[in-house]
């Protein structure tokens, strides 16, 4: 080949390949224009809607008055609230107002997306699409992006699906025409709420089907605990537990107590014994007070006659077990006894009986979340509670082949045992034991009249554990004070206490009852810290 040749064919190369850079510089040139185009088209659309979402500023978080201060105050100025759990098909092409998390999102393409809300336990599927007026493919990316458990605010129309919604409480989807983000959640959470409100059941259900689910452990929920009540169940969990107080409360009321409020910083032991929280009192010697016992007896010395208290109560035991706390909820009553302590027994009889019928009627959307995550039976009981004396207890403990010292407490296992025979026995799972042995009771309670070596004083067990403790109080100041010694109570610490008995006071007695074990044995939940918002025991002392 000649010179002349090799240099034609290197000029058409390099022609060739000058005329592909050319078109590829053509073809990036177009794209940017392209993309120039589109950018242009989206700017314009973010204005033509941006009013419609977006992130609420913090002068409009500041309670500002004026329906003006922003497009969110704007938006909401001439709306009502609707609730999550109140979002049923009656609402059918109604537009509302609705404040939730952000429980999950699913973008489905760049014109539509869905975004669960959750408000205090419901759940509702709203859809972003731009086939909806004023909503745009900005709007669909924003609210795509939104991180869970975001604090959002939502408008848009009731809309009633053919078909059920799967994941949802709510049967009714919203069409959202405009949505901003009142509060962000960080985009990366220690714990999820869905992780945390999945059951065992269906983690171990996953396992099988080859799916490993994260399962939230005990002491990371108690670290998060912010979180972990979020969850159906513990949203639950927690409104039984206001409905427990709030029955203990109306019950009482209605039956002629006074609610007292007891102080919690005393100068001796409450019940005696070591396990007390002692601290310093200005240069005195104090203690958290273990139970409002002597201050509520001396209410009755008082002449209130019938008193009760919902308060804190403080133990220093170092008890690492299902039932104890260091710190729990006292349901506390006190009254005057005309003629037998059986009369403190039927108060509690009335009050437990209103109280489970309550819950069973009032409460059936938290018992189904609970029962959700934790299945349990519902509780067993009647309408005119069992009751047994202790020696009965013993008996029967005996008759099945397990032996108890007749003058000794029941420890956990005999308790358990007894609450299964009585159980088969007499199909209730909540009884009153009485009768104590007067040996394992506090020094304030009153022996029996035909055996000292009993006493006037009962247990209440609920699936074969024990929720409360009661009995007929020593009124005698001269008794009161030598029951004290036998116990090893220094007399001088409690002398307000017995003084006030010098005085003149009826006979009387009480019960207290932890309000987080109720409804830890009611829900048969297995673990008292459930129950407890922010639980206090040997190990944990925050959140």
């Amino acid at each position: 080949m000649s010179s002349e040749s090799e240099e034609q064919q290197l000029s058409k190369k390099a022609a060739k390949k000058e005329a592909a850079k050319l078109e590829k510089m053509r073809r990036r040139q177009e794209a940017a224009a392209l993309a120039s185009a589109a950018s242009s088209l989206s700017v314009e659309e973010e204005d033509s809607y941006s009013s419609n979402y977006g992130d609420v500023t913090l002068p409009e978080l500041k309670s500002c008055s004026k329906p003006d201060a922003g497009n969110w105050s704007i938006a909401i100025s001439s709306m009502d609230w609707t609730r999550v759990g109140a979002l049923t098909q009656e609402l059918k092409e109604k537009e509302v107002l609705i404040r939730g998390r952000v429980h999950t999102t699913r973008p489905v393409s760049k014109n539509m997306a869905f975004v669960v809300v959750r408000e205090r336990g419901f759940t509702v599927q709203c859809l972003v699409a731009t086939h909806e007026a004023g909503v745009s493919r900005q709007m669909v990316k924003f609210v795509a992006a939104l991180n869970r458990e975001s604090i959002i605010d939502a408008i848009g129309m009731v809309s009633v699906p053919g078909n059920p919604i799967k994941g949802t409480t709510q049967q009714v989807e919203i069409h959202v025409r405009k949505l901003y983000c009142v509060n962000k959640a960080m985009p990366t959470l220690p714990i999820n709420v869905e992780d945390a409100a999945r059951s065992d059941a269906e983690i171990e259900a996953a396992l099988q089907a080859g799916d490993k689910l994260p399962r939230v452990n005990q002491d990371t929920r108690l670290n998060f605990r912010v979180l972990d009540i979020r969850t159906p169940a513990n949203q639950g969990i927690f409104r039984i537990q206001c409905q427990v107080g709030t029955i203990f409360r109306q019950f009482l009321l209605s039956e002629g107590f006074v609610e007292i409020h007891t102080p919690k910083l005393i100068a001796g032991s409450s019940e005696g014994g070591s396990a007390v929280f002692k601290l310093d009192y200005k240069g005195q010697p104090a203690c958290l007070a273990q139970s409002p016992q002597l201050h509520k007896q001396m209410a009755i010395c008082g002449d209130f006659g019938r008193v009760f208290e919902v308060g804190p109560v403080f133990r220093a035991e170092d008890s690492y077990t299902h039932r104890h706390l260091c710190e729990f909820t006292g349901l506390d009553v006190e009254m005057e006894i005309k003629k037998h302590y059986s009369e403190v027994m039927d108060i509690v009889d009335r009050l437990f009986v209103t109280m489970f019928d309550s819950l069973n009627e009032k409460c059936r959307k938290e018992l189904e979340a609970v029962g959700k995550q934790y299945p349990f039976e519902p509780l067993k009981y009647k309408p005119k509670t069992l009751r047994l004396t202790f020696e009965e207890g013993v008996q029967m403990l005996k008759d099945a082949g397990v032996e108890v010292d007749p003058l000794g407490d029941l420890n956990t296992e005999a308790e358990r045992k007894l609450g299964q025979l009585v159980l088969e026995k007499y199909d209730t799972e909540f009884y009153i034991l009485h009768r104590y042995p007067l040996g394992v009771r506090p020094f304030y309670t009153m022996p029996c009249y035909d055996n000292a070596l009993y006493s006037n004083s009962f247990d209440v067990f609920i699936r074969g554990e024990e929720i409360i403790s009661g009995a007929q109080r020593v009124h005698v100041p001269e008794f009161l004070a030598e029951r004290a010694q036998a116990c090893g109570i220094d007399v001088n610490t409690i002398s307000t206490y017995v003084d006030s008995f010098r005085y003149g006071v009826p006979p009387h007695g009480g019960f207290g009852v932890g309000l987080e074990r109720v409804v830890m044995l009611f829900c048969a939940l297995g673990n008292i810290r459930k129950t407890s918002l922010y639980p206090r025991d040997p190990q944990r002392i925050a959140p």
